[in-house]
Parts: structure tokens; sequence; C-alpha cells
């Protein structure tokens, strides 16, 4: 049985100003409360805010708070906290605060409890309950439709903000990956299918939806399927996923997130 020792949280945030005390304050508090050890790392992806002065203002010692210059997408702050974690697991949860930290904990239960290689929070499991409007329901539904034909996914909801896999699985998987920003979600979970992780487990999630950020751009609509369509050329015309030529280009891949000094321990 899988045994978690350490749980690397970690927080992509992009000018989350308002929100970024709070939200990793909220988060210490519940990580305190559980039985795993932890460190919680926020990814400051190329602020132009605010934000990393705000989450340095909070003195924890399991926080730290690493940044770069220029915004790279939700895909390469990812990447960029992954290389730094020291955990036996990593859960991903947004800056915007949808979700309760308690879910961090149930999750790695459930991970440890099915030795899944990742959880993913589902807003369409039967037992999640989430406010969420009509509208991104449907534009889900048609979208995880397409996902099924293109990729044969059979999860649900690919989407949501809140993830955990064992840290294994995403040193493998996070190099052969090319998506930066909207279709990031897809490609890990494509990557890893095709890799043999294929014990992907749904887990109920409770979502207070900020309907003030509710409505979706075209702009971001056109950008996820470009991409979505894009990883479906890797997979099944270039094979670039696994074919060992492209091994090269892997390798330089995970090259450019060796850790640096260039991270705050607070």
């Amino acid at each position: 049985m899988f045994k978690v020792d350490l749980i690397s949280v970690i927080v992509p945030a992009y000018n989350e100003a308002k929100n970024i005390r709070l939200t990793t304050t909220d988060l210490l508090t519940e990580l305190d409360k559980i039985s795993y050890p932890y460190e919680l790392i926020v990814v400051c992806d190329g602020c132009t805010d605010a934000t990393e002065a705000e989450a340095k203002a909070i003195k924890h010692q399991s926080l730290r708070v690493i940044s770069y210059a220029k915004n790279q997408g939700k895909g390469y702050a990812l990447k960029y906290g992954v290389s730094r974690a020291k955990g036996d697991v990593i859960t991903f949860i947004d800056a915007g605060g949808d979700f309760h930290p308690s879910h961090i904990e149930r999750f790695v239960k459930v991970l440890e409890a099915f030795d899944a290689d990742i959880v993913i929070g589902s807003k369409r499991h039967p037992m999640s309950r989430v406010n969420y409007p009509l509208g991104r329901r449907i534009n889900s539904a048609l979208y995880h439709g397409l996902l099924r034909l293109l990729f044969n996914i059979q999860v649900r909801d690919t989407q949501t903000g809140l993830k955990l896999a064992k840290t294994s699985v995403l040193k493998e998987v996070m190099p052969r990956m090319v998506v930066k920003q909207y279709a990031y979600d897809v490609e890990m979970l494509v990557v890893a299918t095709m890799l043999g992780y294929r014990r992907i487990i749904e887990a109920p999630v409770e979502m207070n939806f900020n309907f003030a950020n509710s409505s979706l751009k075209s702009k971001t609509i056109i950008k996820a399927l470009e991409d979505t369509f894009a990883i479906f050329y890797r997979k099944n015309i270039l094979g670039y996923y696994l074919k060992p030529r492209y091994a090269k280009q892997w390798q330089a891949e995970a090259a450019k997130f060796k850790p640096v000094n260039q991270e705050s321990k607070q």
C-alpha cells in the first residue's frame, strides 16, 4: 500500500493580490490540521501586481514562495513548482479560492486507499456539491464529449482546478508536456494514460463558484480548442509523447526546470 509521508501543495497564481493572502492563510490553517507533513509552494506566474509581496508577507515554516519575471501560463507554473517539490504526492489547487482546503486530505486518503496514480476533482461526480452556471455546464459537457471522441478519455471533468498525483508520475509525465495554459490538464491525463498510469480516480468536490468571473471569453474557448487539437496531432500524427527520437527534447524540457536559487522560504 502506498504511504504518503509528505504532501507538496502547489498554488499557481497570476495577479491574485486580492485573494492570495486569504487563500494561502486558509490553506495553511487547514493543512496544519491534517495528519500529514506538508509543504506549500506558491508559484507567482510572472505577476504584475502585488501577489508575490502579499504571499511573502505570510510567515510560516512550511510556506515557500517562488516566482519568475514573465507570465508563462498555468502549465508552466505547475512544472516550475513540481520541479521544486519534495513530497511523495503533489496536489494542485488554484489561487482563486473556489475549493476549501479540506479537500486535500480527502484526496490523499483516496489516493492511498486505491493506490491511485492521479486523483482529480470532478464537478460531475454524483456526490459533488457545486453551484455552477448553466452555460458553463453546457460548455463543459460539449468539451468533454470532444475529449472522449479524440482521446477516449473517460474522466468526466478534466478542468476542475484541484488535482493530486504521485510525484513519481508527474516527474515522468511533465517533461513530455508542451501545453502551457489552456488544455494543460487534458495533456497531463493523455500523457499519463499513454505511459501506463491508468489508475485515475475522480473524487467529489464542493465548489464555491465565483460568479463574478463566470463568463468564458471566445478567445479562451478558441485557444483551448487549438491546444486540444494540437495534443491530438502530437499524440496520433507525430507520436511525440512516446517515440524515443523525441527523448532529447524531453530531457531538454526537464533541464529547464532544475531548481535554482530563486525561491524564498518564509
